[in-house]
């Protein structure tokens, strides 16, 4: 946790959203209380080792840390938070004294405590009682979350078995002593909170957010017919496309897909920080793919698209917007659209806590391209991010390598052109990949001097597009 960001909440004081608990040497008995109110109600931030009036008092040295222990291992034991939770606690060290940071998320689903609920206002946590304001709790969460959609005919012969056990591998890389690494079955998708029971409708079973994370791509587009996520790149061919990548499946391929594309077509820039050389690139797309993943409203039919240009990134996604207007780390509130598909991409190692990526983008973005970026929230979701400009240098040299041998370089088009126009007619059947290969340039330039040559009625294209072939027009 940034140290500002702890101090910013101690200058604030408590609130809706902070709750500041006193304690040396035990977790305080209604500190799941307060847990209980911030999942049901906005989420929030609770600092322990701090009195009411935002005095910092620290915590016992010798522990502090199996504090940490008993807070994660009780969030998720549905004795004491139900349905559970699983919850991080770090130490940070303020005025030298060690106080304990919990971040809550507000929750996709009501948590109960001791067998009763709470709720969040200003003056702090209350229980909800009558009935009446008990369904409207349920029903607020039912309406807001469409992640907790359950399909009852969802089982687990919907989901790629090879995903649900890669999820396992990263959260063990991620956190080896994970309490959910010793599940199996729906005991495992219980405790993420991917299997649920709806208890208005009586309703049990797999939720939209686990088909989403896991699911074949037949089940999901079953399930969701407008489901698609486009990436594009538009930085020669401005009218239609230089590349593009189409994604119909579930998002931790997804993830690794878009991750990939960020890599082919972005310049990376090294930044030491400390002594540690850190990619620029790396920092600002991992938080912001992840963000564009899992905070989108997939109920929506608008497609979810990227764009690369030869000056920026775009992300669009459908929204239900909590705030209106542009973001900035100062006023952006910690409220996840899809809170167990949020949950589930920290636990993977995908994700960092709510509201941190917002404030490391701004960070590398920066020194990416020294520009910020602009977060946008409306019925749109939009982000957009600067490109660091590249230079290059003009080749002046005349190109005499034999075209059996890669090219390194380009003196013009029309000698792009040609030594495209010498490849096809070696092979007629050559690919865009073989053509990228022997020329040692991009696909994307290959499209680029071959539209050029169709344009010029100088190559078309015969057949299938796997089957078929490349002919040379002749001139009349």
């Amino acid at each position: 946790m940034d140290l500002s960001r702890i101090e910013y909440l101690l200058a604030k004081g408590e609130g809706l959203t902070v709750e500041f608990k006193q304690t040396a040497s035990a977790l305080p008995k209604n500190l799941f209380e307060t847990i209980s109110a911030f999942l049901n109600r906005n989420g929030g931030t609770i600092l322990l080792g701090v009195s009411d009036t935002s005095e910092v008092l620290g915590i016992e040295e010798n522990k502090v840390e199996q504090l940490c222990k008993n807070l994660v291992n009780l969030s998720n034991n549905s004795a004491k938070l139900d349905p559970v939770f699983l919850l991080q606690a770090s130490i940070v060290e303020i005025e030298n004294k060690k106080i304990i940071h919990v971040f809550v998320p507000s929750s996709s689903q009501v948590h109960k405590t001791n067998g009763k609920i709470y709720d969040r206002s200003m003056d702090g946590d209350f229980v909800v009682s009558t009935h009446a304001k008990i369904s409207e709790i349920y029903h607020r969460k039912s309406t807001l979350y469409s992640e907790n959609t359950i399909y009852p005919y969802l089982t687990e012969a919907h989901f790629e078995a090879e995903i649900v056990q890669k999820s396992k591998n990263l959260i063990r890389a991620n956190r080896p002593a994970h309490p959910w690494l010793e599940l199996f079955g729906l005991d495992f998708f219980k405790a993420a909170g991917l299997y649920r029971e709806d208890l208005n409708s009586g309703q049990q079973g797999f939720t939209l957010a686990s088909l989403l994370l896991f699911g074949k791509e037949e089940a999901i587009v079953s399930m969701l017919p407008h489901y698609k996520t486009e990436a594009l790149v538009r930085k020669i061919d401005t009218e239609r496309y230089d590349d593009r990548l189409s994604i119909r499946y579930n998002l931790i391929r997804a993830y690794e897909s878009l991750m990939e594309f960020v890599s082919k077509h972005l310049p990376d820039k090294f930044h030491l920080e400390g002594d540690q050389r850190i990619s620029l690139r790396e920092n600002i797309f991992r938080e912001l793919v992840a963000n564009f993943l899992i905070h989108r409203e997939y109920i929506n039919p608008r497609s979810s698209s990227f764009e690369i240009t030869a000056n920026s990134c775009t992300f669009k996604n459908a929204n239900k917007p909590h705030l209106h207007g542009i973001l900035e780390p100062c006023n952006c509130e910690s409220f996840p659209k899809n809170p167990h598909l949020a949950k589930f991409f920290v636990q993977i190692g995908r994700a960092e806590e709510l509201g941190t990526g917002i404030r490391k983008v701004f960070k590398y973005s920066k020194l990416y391209s020294n520009f910020k970026p602009v977060f946008n929230e409306n019925d749109l979701f939009e982000v957009v991010v600067p490109v660091p400009k590249i230079k290059t240098t003009p080749i002046t040299t005349p190109i005499t390598t034999p075209i059996t041998t890669p090219i390194k370089n380009y003196k013009s088009i029309k000698e792009s052109s040609l030594n495209i126009v010498e490849l096809v007619k070696k092979n007629p059947r050559i690919s865009i990949s073989e053509m990228a290969e022997k020329l040692n340039v991009s696909k994307e330039g290959v499209k680029y001097h071959l539209n050029k040559l169709k344009q010029a009625q100088k190559i078309k294209r015969e057949g299938s597009p796997k089957g078929g072939k490349w002919v040379i027009i002749k001139s009349k």
